[in-house]
């Protein structure tokens, strides 16, 4: 594995000085589209502006979809049955890039790391069915809300594959995320239902991770948590 490894790294440096040869590109600024993103149904596009020898600042803005490979199962308890969960919504991400290459002569090009802050703001719908204790049944309607601020560092690599072209591959983003979530109620519900809900997402396999501070209630609606996170990504580029 490390000498795979090793064959790996200077693999991609010798590209990376053909690449620098042959592709010079002097621009100071780069537009980008996250191909990655689409298998979630997201559109993201980036610009990049070159500052220094070796620093570039970044502005990504996204775009979910409900639609997307990436869906979550619904609850489904004896209490509480839900469909799906999907969300839609966007997302702003400011990036501070450092580059090991002077990329004011060879361009916006090769290794570099960095920092990000990411914003995220997500609606979603949860409808379904519940049976209180009592055996009645309620109709679920929720407006949920979510919003999630990022930070991390950052580590990748471009790629030239031409001029004005490269691939960027954001290889590893490690960082934490500040999770807040609110619900909005159209149907009227028991009280004891915010507990019965409370212990179906406790059971919930999405939710294994979740502190025992995480809860709803009837009369706040709102709950939040931090968590690790990571990114990772594969964006088109074009110097100009």
């Amino acid at each position: 594995m490390k000498r795979f490894s090793s064959i790996l790294i200077a693999l991609l440096v010798a590209l990376n000085a053909f690449s620098q040869e042959s592709y010079n590109s002097k621009g100071k600024n780069e537009i980008a589209f996250v191909a990655t993103e689409l298998i979630n149904g997201a559109f993201q596009f980036k610009y990049e502006r070159l500052l220094g020898d070796h620093i570039s600042a970044d502005l990504g803005l996204g775009y979910k979809s409900p639609e997307g490979l990436i869906r979550l199962s619904g609850l489904n308890t004896e209490k509480i049955k839900t469909n799906d969960i999907t969300y839609s919504g966007f997302n702003i991400i400011p990036e501070v890039r450092y580059y090991l290459n002077d990329i004011r002569s060879t361009g916006m090009n090769g290794f570099y790391f960095g920092a990000y802050v990411k914003y995220s703001n997500y609606k979603s719908d949860l409808d379904g069915a519940y049976i209180s204790n009592s055996n009645t049944a309620y109709e679920l309607e929720f407006d949920a809300r979510i919003n999630i601020t990022s930070v991390g560092l950052m580590v990748g690599y471009k790629l030239p594959i031409s001029k004005r072209f490269a691939v960027d591959f954001l290889i590893a983003g490690p960082g934490a995320g500040f999770y807040n979530f609110s619900m909005t109620n159209k149907k009227d519900l028991p009280d004891e239902f915010y507990d019965d809900l409370n212990e179906a997402l406790e059971n919930y396999s999405l939710f294994d991770f979740l502190q025992s501070d995480f809860r709803f209630s009837q009369i706040k609606r709102k709950s939040s948590l931090t968590l690790p996170s990571f990114r990772y990504s594969i964006s088109l580029t074009y110097a100009f």
